[in-house]
């Protein structure tokens, strides 16, 4: 069975620094492409960062400078580390898996979101 598990998210303010953390089971961080999404009220979910198998990153323009994907296989954890939080960073941060089942098909997993919300 395969779960995301994000936590780490709360209220901060402007300028201010969360990690979240997506503790993975059912599947390895490092054998699959893992992802942060975030969706705010009223908006489409969008992506915010991604890492592949082979270790390549990818992010928002809208993040690119402030936010950090990373993770580590021993605990089979991806983490968020996000930095210089704004307003508009605020939204439920989902963890995310893309796997490629041995018959070619793909698989999409979601975490149950974390929330962010960076006010004064």
């Amino acid at each position: 069975q395969v779960q995301l598990v994000e936590s780490g998210g709360g209220l901060v303010q402007p300028g201010g620094s969360l990690r979240l953390s997506c503790v993975v089971s059912g599947i390895r961080v490092s054998s699959n492409t893992m992802a942060w999404h975030r969706q705010a009220p009223g908006k489409q979910r969008e992506l915010v960062a991604r890492i592949t198998r082979g270790g390549s990153t990818d992010y928002a323009d809208s993040v690119k400078g402030r936010f950090t994907i990373s993770r580590d296989n021993a605990k089979n954890t991806v983490y968020l580390q996000m930095n210089n939080l704004k307003p508009e960073d605020t939204a439920v941060y989902y963890c995310n898996a893309l796997v490629v089942a041995t018959t070619r098909s793909m698989s999409d997993y979601w975490g149950q979101g974390t929330q962010v919300t960076v006010s004064s």
